[in-house]
C-alpha cells in the first residue's frame, strides 16, 4: 500500500516561522486543516504544537477536533448549509457568512442549543466566490447584528480561490475600510478583519499589510512553505512536511511506442507518438497508485532522473530511463506533493498516513 507521510520536524519548523511572523506584525492566525480530512493522527500534530484556533470546510471534521480538544475554538469556512445548521451550531464556536436567511436559522438554532454563535460576515473583493458586495454591507448588518445568540465577531475576504485575482494593498485597505465603517455607524467594535490565506503572506512579510488587518487563516504556507505571489518557496521554509512513498510492482524494459491501433483511453487521452521515440526502449516501471489516488501533475520526482509517463485508475508508470538508480520491484518511490494532490491522498482510505518524528 502506498503511504502518505508527514514529517514532525518539518511542520513545527513552518509553525513557528509563521507564528513569529505574526507576532511580530499583531496578526492573530489560525490553522486550516480542510486538508487533512478529519485524519486525527495528523490532527494531533498540528495540536501539539500549540494553535488556539483550527479552520476546516467539513463539520464532521470540526467535531473530531471539538470533541478531542475543547478548549480550541473551531471554525466552519464556508456559508453553511440549511441541513447543516443545526451540526455547525453544536461543533463550530464560529461560521463564515454571506446570507441574511442562513445566519437567521444559526440565531434559532443557537437558541435551541442555548449557545452563542460566532459569525464572520465575509465580503466580495473580486475574486467572485463568496461574499457579501460592499454596497450591501451596512444594511446586511444592520440585520443580523443584534439577532439572538449570535455575535458579529468580524469581516474577512478571500483571493485567489476560483478566479485568481490576488490580493494586493488597495483591497485590504479596502476591507480595513469596510471595518471602520461599520464601526462608526453601529457604534460597535470589531474584532477581527480576517485578511486572507496563505496568498496573502508575501504581503505581510513585505510589510504592506494595512493596520486593521489583524487576522489570517493559512494551511497550504503552514504545510507546503510555498509563496503564492512567485509559485515558489518561502525563503526558510520547509516544502517538504509531505511526501508520498509508492512501491515498484513491475519493472521491465519496453518500448517507449505503443504498438498497435490507438484510441482515446478510459481518461479520453489519445497518445501521440514522436517519430524520434520510434525504436527505443527503456525500463518502467509500474506503482501501486492511480488516478484514483491523485493526477500526476500534483507528484514531483526525488530522483531527477526519472519520469512519470502517465497513470491508469490505480497504477502509475514511471519511466526509469537506464534506471541508473538500480530500482527493484519492492523497491519505494518518493514523491513531493502540491496541496491539491495531497488533498486527494489524505481523501483516499486506500492510502495509509504515517509520522515521522525527523
Amino acid at each position: 500500500m502506498a503511504f502518505i507521510k508527514l514529517y514532525r520536524k518539518k511542520l513545527e519548523h513552518n509553525y513557528r516561522m509563521l507564528d513569529t511572523m505574526f507576532k511580530e506584525h499583531g496578526i492573530d492566525w489560525a490553522v486550516v486543516t480542510k486538508m487533512l480530512c478529519g485524519n486525527t493522527l495528523f490532527i494531533n500534530e498540528v495540536e501539539r504544537l500549540g494553535p488556539t484556533e483550527l479552520c476546516d470546510s467539513r463539520v464532521s471534521n470540526l467535531k473530531k477536533i471539538k470533541k478531542a480538544y475543547p478548549s480550541i475554538q473551531t471554525v466552519y469556512i464556508k456559508p453553511p448549509a440549511k441541513r447543516s445548521i443545526k451540526s455547525i451550531v453544536e461543533w463550530a464556536d464560529v461560521s463564515f457568512n454571506t446570507e441574511l436567511q442562513t445566519i437567521q436559522w444559526l440565531s434559532e438554532e443557537a437558541v435551541r442549543q442555548n449557545k452563542l454563535h460566532k459569525v464572520l460576515i465575509m465580503i466580495e473583493l473580486g475574486d467572485l466566490r463568496e461574499g457579501v458586495l460592499g454596497e450591501d454591507l451596512i444594511d446586511f448588518y444592520a440585520q443580523v447584528f443584534n439577532l439572538p445568540h449570535i455575535t458579529i465577531v468580524g469581516i474577512g475576504a478571500n483571493l485567489n480561490c476560483l478566479n485568481g485575482v490576488m490580493p494586493s494593498v488597495d483591497k485590504l485597505i479596502q476591507l480595513s475600510l469596510y471595518k471602520q465603517l461599520i464601526e462608526a455607524k453601529f457604534q460597535v467594535e470589531m474584532p477581527w478583519v480576517s485578511g486572507g490565506t496563505s496568498v496573502v503572506i508575501p504581503l505581510v512579510e513585505r510589510k504592506l499589510i494595512p493596520k486593521g488587518i489583524n487576522h489570517f487563516r493559512v494551511g497550504e504556507t503552514l504545510f507546503f512553505g510555498v509563496d503564492l505571489f512567485k509559485e515558489g518557496p518561502m525563503t526558510g521554509f520547509n516544502t517538504d512536511v509531505f511526501k508520498l512513498f509508492a512501491e515498484i510492482i513491475e519493472i521491465t524494459e519496453k518500448s517507449s511506442v505503443p504498438n498497435g491501433e490507438l484510441a482515446a483511453n478510459p481518461s479520453g487521452e489519445v497518445y501521440e507518438i514522436k517519430e524520434e521515440d520510434y525504436g527505443k526502449t527503456s525500463e518502467r516501471a509500474i506503482l501501486d497508485i492511480g488516478l484514483l489516488d491523485i493526477q500526476p501533475h500534483f507528484l514531483e520526482t526525488e530522483d531527477p532522473e526519472i519520469e512519470i509517463e502517465g497513470a491508469s485508475s490505480d497504477m502509475l508508470i514511471m519511466d526509469l530511463k537506464e534506471n541508473s538508480s538500480n530500482y527493484k520491484v519492492g523497491d519505494l518511490i518518493c514523491f513531493k506533493l502540491k496541496y491539491m494532490g495531497a488533498l486527494g491522498l489524505m481523501n483516499s482510505n486506500y492510502i495509509e498516513k504515517r509520522v515521522s518524528l525527523e
